[in-house]
């Protein structure tokens, strides 16, 4: 019987962001993970702390980027990768009237830092932007599938990973532990993101899903090192490759690429990028959203030791590092979570 402080479930960017912790505290764990959920790997990963549809500022935004972009930093240099990119984005502006509510955002004290308040012209013949552009600051990718893949690289070399499907139908409790096959562990984490669906000591939680399909492109003509934010993001890559995305369908739950997604993608692309490109790559994933966009932290409201880390939506990259933080001290230090990320706000 091997003995560990956490046992957990999923390998996404919540999971990576737990195990980060858990290494920062000298804890043993052993991860459990069968490649069923494709959203963090297939995800864009801008972190981005303005909401560009309406101009106002991310939840905790200014928390978010301070956790999470040392972490990032300090995964490059362990894993000797590199996935933080730093990168303009500039939102293109539709009107006058847009231009003017942009001003008008940036004036307010907690948009005041992310916002640009010099309008960016459009200088490039490839691109329809009558009215220019608004620079949001501090904002950057994060190259998902590098971490993941080089991460679950990490656990497997220093014996962390067991990659198999989770069987709920093989925990086992006993007083003030979990047995699960040959480990036992004081806790366990589920960071599994959509697949807590199938999660029985889970199920009443209000994951609802929202399926999220991107494409890349190559364009050579294009020649941007900035993402656009129009009608969808377009997001440079590097060798003239560019990420295209996303869509929202809250019906489809799998994660198979369709061609009204793409379809729906190149149209949209279309409005405003003026120049030759062909498709080279079309993924999909599932969301793990949340009906109040809010994520979903802590205790099981009956078993102790089980605890959920989830509902990160559409800015896991951002979220991840934070909520994987309060998380741990909510368990090892006994600090009371936010009522508004607390899993149990939904129990009745």
């Amino acid at each position: 019987m091997k003995q560990v402080d956490y046992i957990i479930v999923g390998c996404g960017l919540a999971s990576i962001a737990f195990c980060e912790q858990l290494r920062k505290h000298n804890k043993s764990f052993v991860v459990f993970d069968d490649c069923s959920q494709k959203s963090s790997i297939v995800a864009a990963g801008l972190y981005n702390p303005v909401i560009l549809k309406r101009f106002s500022e991310v939840w905790k935004a200014k928390e978010q980027l301070n956790r999470s972009l040392p972490l990032y930093k300090k995964l490059e240099k362990d894993l000797n990768i590199k996935i933080d990119y730093k990168l303009r984005i500039l939102r293109r502006f539709f009107s006058i009237e847009e231009q003017n509510k942009w001003f008008g955002a940036s004036d307010k004290p907690n948009l005041e830092p992310f916002l640009s308040t010099q309008l960016v012209k459009n200088t490039n013949s490839h691109i329809n932007a009558p009215f220019g552009f608004g620079e949001v600051l501090h904002a950057g990718r994060i190259d998902t599938e590098t971490l993941i893949i080089n991460y679950k690289a990490f656990l497997k070399q220093n014996n962390y990973l067991e990659e198999v499907a989770f069987n709920y139908s093989n925990v086992q409790f006993e007083t003030n532990l979990i047995q699960y096959k040959n480990y036992q562990g004081s806790h366990l984490i589920f960071a599994e993101g959509f697949g807590v669906k199938n999660n029985p000591f889970f199920k009443h939680i209000p994951i609802t899903g929202s399926k999220g399909e991107i494409l890349t492109i190559k364009a050579p003509d294009l020649k941007i090192d900035y993402a656009v934010k129009s009608s969808v993001f377009v997001i440079p890559l590097g060798n003239d490759l560019y990420n295209v995305g996303a869509t929202y369908n809250n019906e489809d739950k799998t994660n198979t690429p369709t061609e009204a997604a793409k379809e729906e993608l190149l149209s949209k692309l279309k409005t405003f990028v003026k120049c030759n490109f062909e498709v080279v790559n079309h993924v999909a994933g599932i969301r793990p959203t949340v009906k109040d966009r809010r994520p979903l932290v802590g205790r099981h409201f009956e078993y102790k030791n089980l605890y959920v880390l989830n509902g990160l939506g559409t800015r896991g990259v951002m979220i991840a590092p934070f909520v994987a933080q309060k998380l741990f001290q909510f368990i090892e230090n006994n600090e009371t979570l936010d009522t508004e990320i607390d899993v149990n706000r939904f129990t009745s």
